[in-house]
């Protein structure tokens, strides 16, 4: 009998070889991830495409009154369900235009609070300015919240004057 020469049939696949390191940063990423949407409100989460698991175990996490080792082994059970989830991405992008806006909202508070203590500080003539940065807002209003808030600032009296000008300047800018 004779044999046959060549080379046998070679099944070309190509095998991703994933170092274990990565693995345990995956396994840590989806950690955050499931504390970062435990820790949301009920109704941020409604609006996060979760699957019926998901949304079953962040009812248990909620349910969680000692946050000791059974909210930890909870939250890796939350990670581990999250591991089997398709759109992954999906709650990703929803998540972080949720913290944007959350900073968006914290910038715009700091300016707010800013420019309270300058107006405080300067008067009349960032008064004007601001007048002319926003129409909308009252010149006499705001001129007599700025002299309230002065008079308190300057008699070290309880800040009700100072609050009233930031809710008023928060009310009218953020409109």
């Amino acid at each position: 009998m004779a044999k046959k020469k060549g080379k046998p049939a070679e099944i070309e696949e190509e095998i991703i070889y994933i170092s274990k390191s990565e693995l345990k940063r995956e396994a840590q990423e989806f950690h955050q991830l499931g504390a970062e949407i435990a820790k949301m409100g009920k109704k941020q989460r409604e609006r996060l495409p979760l699957n019926d698991d998901l949304k079953a175990a962040m009812v248990v996490a909620d349910k969680i009154s000692n946050k000791s080792d059974a909210y930890r082994r909870h939250l890796n059970y939350i990670a581990k369900t999250l591991r089997t989830v398709e759109n992954i991405d999906e709650i990703n992008a929803i998540i972080g235009v949720m913290l944007n806006k959350n900073n968006q909202a914290e910038v715009m508070i700091k300016k707010l609070e800013q420019l309270r203590d300058d107006l405080i500080a300067q008067g009349d003539d960032l008064v004007n300015q601001t007048i002319e940065q926003y129409p909308t807002i009252d010149r006499q209003k705001l001129r007599q919240l700025v002299r309230n808030a002065a008079k308190e600032v300057k008699i070290e009296k309880p800040a009700k004057g100072y609050k009233e000008l930031f809710q008023y300047l928060k009310e009218s800018i953020m409109r």
